[in-house]
């Protein structure tokens, strides 16, 4: 088995994964640092992000204002300090991107521009045009690669994390050119491989986006927090899922019904169709019950209307937009409406991690999308997801280079590299039953889709669940066609439908206990918020037997909870 050594491993290489790579090199340039990645940095799923990223740039605005329009918008289960904390840092991270490149859309007289975004109540998102993300990381990257003591290893497929006295000592990855598994030998790990909406069948998500991390961590013995908040983006293109961005709301597009009514003045009558992103999916889904949608091939949706905003504003602010919905759908924008419908987007939860980015066990640090350190509580604001990543991409690499800097490299125990080069290749890829790898991750996601979705009830999540447990007994019953080794794609998505099934399961869980409804967890049959059971935060741990829970409280420093109305 081969072995590499590095001070440093990042397991992941998007916005946040290089940025902690960035931020570890700074404070240790003698430092070794790894970067794995299933794929090219530059196909990271960060690349998706479309409308922008918060920070308070402008007069009008203030640190105090982002805070509070974050915890409202997290339906007050957001900690408070980590809040405070992050609208300080966002600003910084705007500044950096743009000593390093990155070509932020502006106003006439050169200033970095921002636009409005729903639960935001000054316009901060700052942009570039509709590919965001994409600029972001071509920036990132840009940045990283001018370092020598960086190593990427791209198209690596990390497999479980080597953990001895609650430290972390290592972890395994295939190398997917040869299909050989390989050892890391390292100090410290930074988890930033991104959320698990892959779980369900309508995602935004990129079909790499599984939540690997997620699942080794939470294997390793690390509490996943919070799971039971998934965001419903509200506009997810019919039929393939696709991200239309929020920042097409933000530019004064309409959402309408069958009946021409630009029904958010029923559900947010002040904040209309820029009312937080679990508002505005829980209207749609209600229109769309109620048999006010349009109907089309794929079933009912919801219809974009961008028409009156003009072709030029249109093909200056929004042209990913468009030429997304030109190749996928056939409709231009511009004179024609864009048929849309509540797709599963975002996990609010993930591995708890607190304001230095450190989990539970010792040198295992996690930033954006996989981690949760009580930043966006049940409801997540648009634009806070980018800034988070680079905020605490920072802080993870810095704080693991400081651990890496005052830590000696510990022995690592190949006994349990082994063992999961067993289980990889021999229980996995040698498993000779009758099951099939894409059957059981469709019925995992259709009843995700189905119990799990927008509107939860008891009977609907015990359902799941049962079916869920159901599919994990037969996973370990598959069959993998492939035997061979390089780039061996049935294997890896085997690997992948593992941490899917973990992470459903974990979902479905925490959503069964949580009886309240609060942010994007709404229960039909608790539908109202409870502050005096439920202000806390869900942690589950793994057993064999499945998630154990506990629960604890969340941090208030100056806002206490109110009635949240948009």
């Amino acid at each position: 088995m081969e072995k590499n050594v590095h001070d440093i491993v990042i397991v992941g290489a998007g916005l946040a994964g290089l940025r902690a790579a960035v931020a570890a090199v700074e404070v240790g340039n003698k430092l070794s640092i790894a970067v794995i990645s299933k794929l090219h940095p530059l196909r990271s799923h960060s690349v998706c992000a479309q409308g922008g990223t918060a920070a308070v740039m402008r007069e009008g605005d203030s640190f105090e204002l982002h805070a509070w329009d974050t915890i409202k918008g997290a339906d007050f289960l957001a900690d408070q300090d980590i809040v405070e904390f992050f609208v300080r840092q966002a600003p910084k991270e705007i500044i950096n991107l743009e000593h390093w490149g990155c070509p932020w859309s502006r106003t006439p007289d050169g200033k970095l521009d921002q636009r409005p975004f729903g639960g935001h109540s000054f316009p901060r998102a700052c942009f570039a045009a509709d590919m965001t993300g994409f600029h972001e990381m071509h920036t990132l990257y840009g940045k990283a690669v001018t370092y020598d003591n960086i190593k990427f290893y791209d198209e690596w497929f990390a497999t479980s994390l080597i953990v001895e006295d609650n430290s972390v000592r290592g972890l395994t990855a295939i190398d997917l050119k040869t299909g050989e598994m390989g050892v890391f030998q390292t100090k410290a790990v930074v988890m930033a491989t991104g959320g698990h909406e892959r779980i369900y069948e309508f995602t935004t998500f990129s079909h790499s986006s599984t939540g690997d991390g997620m699942a080794i961590a939470y294997r390793a013995g690390a509490p996943l927090e919070d799971m039971e908040f998934v965001q419903f983006h509200p506009t997810g293109l019919v039929p393939s899922g696709v991200l239309i961005t929020e920042g097409a709301r933000g530019e004064g597009g309409y959402l309408i019904n069958a009946k021409g009514e630009r029904f958010m003045k029923n559900y947010a009558p002040k904040m209309m169709e820029l009312a937080p992103r679990d508002i505005v999916a829980r209207a749609e889904e209600t229109e769309i019950r109620e048999g006010r949608a349009f109907k089309g091939p794929y079933g009912p949706y919801i219809a974009l209307d961008l028409r009156h905003l003009g072709e030029d504003k249109i093909k200056e602010r929004l042209p990913l937009i468009r030429e997304v919905c030109i190749k996928l759908v056939g409709l231009d924008p511009v004179n024609e409406l864009i048929p849309i419908r509540p797709a599963a987007h975002y996990s609010m939860g993930g591995i708890r991690a607190n304001i230095r980015a450190e989990t539970p066990i010792r040198g295992l640090y996690a930033a954006g999308e996989c981690a949760c350190y009580s930043l966006h509580g049940a409801n997540r604001l648009g634009t806070n997801s980018t800034a988070e990543c680079l905020v605490f991409g920072a802080v993870a690499g810095e704080e693991a280079a400081r651990y890496a800097m005052s830590t000696e490299l510990r022995s690592l125990p190949m006994d349990k590299a082994l063992a999961e080069e067993k289980r990889v290749f021999d229980g996995v890829l040698g498993s000779e039953g009758s099951e099939r790898v894409p059957e059981i991750r469709r019925e995992m996601r259709q009843v995700m889709n189905t119990d799990v979705w927008i509107y939860r009830t008891e009977e609907g999540l015990k359902r799941a669940l049962r079916k869920i447990r159901e599919l994990r007994e037969r996973f370990k019953h598959i069959k993998i066609e492939d035997k061979s080794k390089s780039f061996n794609t049935a294997l890896t998505s085997a690997l992948e439908l593992d941490f899917m099934l973990e992470l459903a399961e974990v979902t479905t869980y925490c959503a069964l206990m949580r009886t309240e409804s609060r942010g994007s967890h709404y229960r039909l049959d608790y539908p109202n918020r409870d502050d005096k059971n439920w202000l806390v935060h869900t942690l589950a741990y793994y057993t064999v037997e499945g998630p154990r829970l506990e629960y604890t409280p969340v941090t208030i420093t100056k806002w206490q909870p109110t009635e949240r109305k948009y």
